[in-house]
């Protein structure tokens, strides 16, 4: 029999201060969260839904190196970017705080004394990379070299991004500190670690026996860990930005980041409650939920675990961790580095007012079991063809017809007849169906029953056709809008947990107070004579126009970078001077060019060589249009064999660079010469 708890803490994974939240941070673990707060809170369960920003680590300090700021600088900023979009897309913290608080501080320090003075962890000395010039201890973000996997010349010392190959520092070729260009050194450091593998029985035991109903996902990661046998962890860095260290001779050593940001969802919920935080952690009638993406799981289901069992103390280990796949974007790997991201901060200044249209495209293309994409064609489909066709259209009709005939008051119902009680029979399963979704993290499936509600109220009207029976009969018309409102009203509380704005207006609109989970499937949520607001559409469409600039901004973006990234290819072998002397490279004059027919990538050239007229056929007409180069001067070989090309004789080469993006640019004199001179 499954267990019943009293009250649920609800816990997100700590976004990285050191950026924006985007899209895939919301589909991963943000929104579902959100979701299942508010489905808890309808409910009226006893609940808390616990944020904040994970601020220490090596990649802020790099990033505020950079930028020649401070550590802090940089959490600030990002902090209070991460905490005003959460809040604009209506993400419902109790308290959303961050790592760098003073309590936040405590409680970590005192975490790591209490395990540090019970004998818990092991000390280490190892042999890490080493800055003499500096005069530091390197993190392994600091190392960058050549990957032996790959080639490229700026790969990290933890991974590779060219190939994403994982690496050591010690697996680079040529380490060099990117602090100061030096060689790396390696230099002898000690460090506390946190033994997994004395906790490894336990967590078997509690994971593979006591939790088979997790996420396949989920539980598959963590058997695979658990079979190939847990290692220590080290718990430390040597680093000046974080919680330092609270043992004496530990100077310029801090709490590792992985160590430190789990802990900060308990010092989180004591800056919340400071006098009754433990009935969260540590009352056997809690239970604790933590989302997290699944970069994510082996932490918050084997690391923070093995911490909580070998602090004691009671601390409830979660009950369940939904962890979330990758959201994509447009095919391509969402990747802050490289900027190709959605971030919900411009979204929501792009597109004001409809912060639930990306809450519900995000929904429904959840990455649940594998990785999913997200793109702007769907998120546009889905906009117009489901929120504005679908539950916006159903809304709108009902309150329009029921201000046409009964002057926007819910009318008097009658007797019922069997198409009114077919449809609520299929909104109580479609109901049943949603709330079994959410209680068990399906919340993709959810959303579907949700607006099936929505799709079953336009079938009713389409079978009812209140506008014709209105011309026959008023009571029956009254009896069918009357039903109308009440899946209106339905509507509002199947889909609060989803799109809370949307919900709201609509609840607002129809006179519904607080929407309540108990009156889900309800046939009677309005009572007759209620006045309705005057109607406003919940949704409208997106034009074209607004998606391509989005497109655009991409398209831009990922030009970037190429550019940034490009790589001169490797310097061909050596040719002797005599043979480069053979090339008889000259400047024409374009008399004319056209597209060669049939031949997408053809141009065909008439060229004043200085001697006489010549032919050239290049490939180069995607960059050109012909026009454009008529009356140009441009480079090419003169002495080459003449070939056929589509059946035309090509008497040499027109020279051309390929830039970056793998676009061809002509290579002409930068001052005007004769036709024929000679390029030396």
């Amino acid at each position: 029999m499954e267990k019943k708890f009293k009250r649920t803490l609800i816990t997100s994974a700590l976004p990285y201060a050191n950026g924006p939240v985007h899209i895939g941070h919301l589909a991963g673990v943000y929104v579902p969260a959100d979701i299942y707060a508010r489905f808890l809170r309808m409910r009226g369960e006893e609940v808390l839904f616990i944020g904040g920003s994970d601020e220490h680590g090596v990649p802020i300090t790099i990033k505020a190196r950079k930028e020649g700021v401070t550590p802090q600088d940089i959490v600030d900023r990002y902090h209070k970017i991460i905490k005003d979009s959460m809040e604009g897309l209506g993400i419902s913290f109790d308290i959303y705080s961050r790592t760098t608080s003073d309590i936040h501080s405590a409680t970590a320090s005192e975490f790591f004394r209490r395990l540090y003075d019970n004998g818990r962890f092991e000390v280490q000395t190892s042999l890490q990379p080493y800055d003499e010039e500096a005069r530091q201890f390197l993190a392994d973000r600091y190392v960058v070299g050549t990957c032996p996997h790959c080639g490229s010349d700026r790969a990290y010392g933890d991974q590779c991004e060219a190939c994403g190959t994982s690496l050591n520092a010690t697996d680079l070729i040529n380490p060099r500190s990117s602090l100061t260009s030096a060689p790396v050194t390696m230099r002898e450091t000690t460090h506390w670690y946190l033994p997994l593998d004395k906790w490894e029985g336990k967590l078997r035991e509690w994971i593979l026996e006591g939790h088979k109903e997790w996420k396949t996902n989920v539980y598959g990661q963590c058997k695979s860990w658990l079979d190939l046998g847990l290692q220590p962890r080290a718990v430390s860095r040597d680093l000046d930005w974080g919680v330092p260290v609270p043992v004496e001779g530990a100077e310029g050593k801090v709490l590792y980041v992985w160590f430190d940001a789990p802990i900060g969802y308990i010092s989180n919920t004591k800056e919340l409650l400071p006098d009754s935080w433990e009935k969260w952690w540590k009352d056997p009638e809690s239970r604790v939920i933590n989302f997290i993406g699944k970069d994510n799981i082996v932490f918050h289901c084997i690391v923070f675990p093995a911490m909580l069992m070998a602090y004691g103390d009671n601390f409830q280990l979660p009950d369940n961790v939904p962890a979330n796949e990758f959201l994509n974007l447009e095919g391509d790997k969402i990747s802050t580095s490289r900027n190709w991201a959605v971030w919900l901060h411009e979204y929501l200044a792009d597109f004001p007012g409809k912060q639930d249209v990306l809450r519900y495209v995000l929904t429904a293309n959840a990455p649940e079991t594998k990785d999913n994409d997200f793109t702007w064609a769907d998120f546009q489909a889905r906009n117009n063809n489901e929120l504005v066709a679908v539950l916006g259209n159903f809304v709108n009709r009902a309150m329009m017809l029921t201000h046409k005939y009964f002057e926007g008051k819910v009318p008097e119902r009658g007797e019922l007849a069997e198409t009114d009680i077919a449809a609520f029979r299929e909104i109580n399963a479609a109901a049943d169906r949603l709330t079994s979704a959410l209680e068990t993290f399906h919340f993709r499936e959810g959303l579907k029953e949700a607006m099936e509600i929505a799709r079953i109220g336009n079938r009713y009207l389409q079978e009812t056709e209140p506008w014709k029976v209105s011309k026959t009969d008023m009571d029956r018309t009254a009896t069918i809008l009357n039903i109308a409102m009440q899946i209106c009203a339905n509507i509002a509380v199947a889909f609060k947990p989803f799109l809370p704005f949307t919900a709201d207006k609509l609840a607002l609109m129809i006179g519904l107070g607080e929407q309540t989970w108990d009156q889900l499937g309800s046939d009677n949520i309005i009572p007759a004579g209620q006045q309705l607001a005057k109607p406003e559409l919940l949704f409208e469409k997106i034009d074209d126009a607004t998606i391509q600039a989005q497109l655009d901004r991409l398209a831009r973006i990922k030009e970037e970078n190429k550019i940034k990234n490009f790589k001169a290819a490797p310097q061909a072998p050596d040719v002797d001077f005599d043979t480069f002397m053979k090339a008889d490279i000259r400047v024409g004059t374009v008399l004319e060019c056209r597209k060669v027919p049939k031949a997408d990538k053809l141009l065909q050239f008439l060229i004043d060589d200085g001697l006489e007229k010549r032919t050239i056929v290049s490939g180069i007409a995607k960059y050109y249009a012909p026009e454009d180069l008529v009356g140009k001067q441009v480079c090419f070989i003169a002495n080459l064999p003449v070939r056929k090309l589509r059946g035309i004789e090509s008497q040499g080469m027109i020279l051309s660079a390929e830039n970056a993006d793998g676009s061809l640019v002509v290579i002409g004199p930068t001052a005007p010469v004769v036709p024929g001179a000679q390029v030396k």
